[in-house]
């Protein structure tokens, strides 16, 4: 049989696939449709320290093979997610990836500090959060100023440390190479892209916020190329992520050097296709006579 298991910076998957943080709230749903247990891992909802509302007005956006959001990181907070939901996960037979968020370095201090406490797996930093002391630029856009979260929270994160990166950044791999030099286990990306609708009734924008998140099969011939890329100029693992379908979509990646794939969009096509995603690997792998996926990872 097919050895799926996977190794992301010492830590054990059973297989590749993990659902994206954002796309599967922190797995209870999800499993009253199958067994969650069956996937590599799980990235949790987008947490920051406090409770947040997230955005006012719409918030999905149905496009052309894909789908625009502007949730804005609505959240229970993390002391809520340790009371309510990390026990659970963590009774699982599976990979927990607890995704953090903030909107100043401080947010980021106070979070890791509240998770360095308690018992996960991976903690995936989200540096997409708009600075909103620097007048909402987003920490992940510019390499340096990336540079001082990374830095700040690898000395204080206890945990293994993935940083997420959004396709919005000046240069991708450059962004990739300093989280390295800054001691990061891991990188995943990518996050989604930045988009916008207009509503010609209205003669105005469809978001509150005008711009939104763009993901999707869309999204996926370019998410590809940035995770070869990154994948190309790091030594450290990658998670590669952006409009992953099928499992093709999925071998693909791997086939561009990525150690693990997070679905995401897709869920929302079907909850359970991860499992469809899952089942074609390993058919694949059995089919071409495959023993384990260090034999097609990077091989591109």
């Amino acid at each position: 049989m097919a050895d799926m298991r996977t190794d992301f910076a010492g830590v054990s998957f059973k297989n590749p696939v993990a659902l994206a943080s954002g796309t599967c709230g922190f797995g209870r749903e999800l499993n009253e449709y199958f067994d969650i247990q069956k996937l590599g891992g799980i990235c949790s909802k987008g947490l920051i320290e406090h409770p947040h509302g997230g955005n006012d007005g719409i918030r999905i956006w149905e496009t052309p093979s894909g789908i625009m959001n502007s949730v804005g990181l609505e959240n229970p907070g993390v002391d809520a997610f340790i009371e309510n939901d990390l026990d659970w996960v963590n009774s699982l037979d599976i990979v927990n990836i607890v995704n953090l968020g903030g909107h100043s370095i401080e947010d980021y201090i106070s979070g890791v500090e509240k998770l360095n406490k308690v018992k996960l797996d991976l903690l995936e930093l989200n540096i997409s959060c708009p600075n909103v002391k620097e007048g909402g630029m987003n920490f992940g856009v510019k390499t340096e100023a990336a540079r001082e979260v990374v830095r700040t929270i690898r000395r204080c994160c206890r945990h293994k440390l993935v940083v997420k990166l959004s396709p919005n950044a000046e240069d991708i791999t450059s962004l990739a190479q300093m989280c390295q030099e800054e001691g990061a286990d891991g990188i995943s990306l990518t996050n989604t892209f930045l988009a916008m609708a207009i509503d010609i009734k209205k003669k105005a924008p469809v978001f509150n916020n005008v711009y939104a998140g763009l993901s999707g099969p869309a999204i996926k011939p370019i998410s590809l190329r940035m995770v070869h890329q990154v994948c190309h100029a790091v030594d450290i693992p990658v998670m590669g992520m952006g409009g992953i379908t099928t499992w093709q979509d999925a071998v693909e990646f791997i086939m561009a050097g990525a150690a693990c794939v997070q679905v995401g969009t897709a869920t929302f096509m079907d909850p359970r296709r991860a499992l469809d995603i899952i089942a074609g690997i390993e058919q694949y792998m059995e089919d071409n006579k495959i023993a384990c996926l260090d034999e097609i990872r990077g091989i591109v």
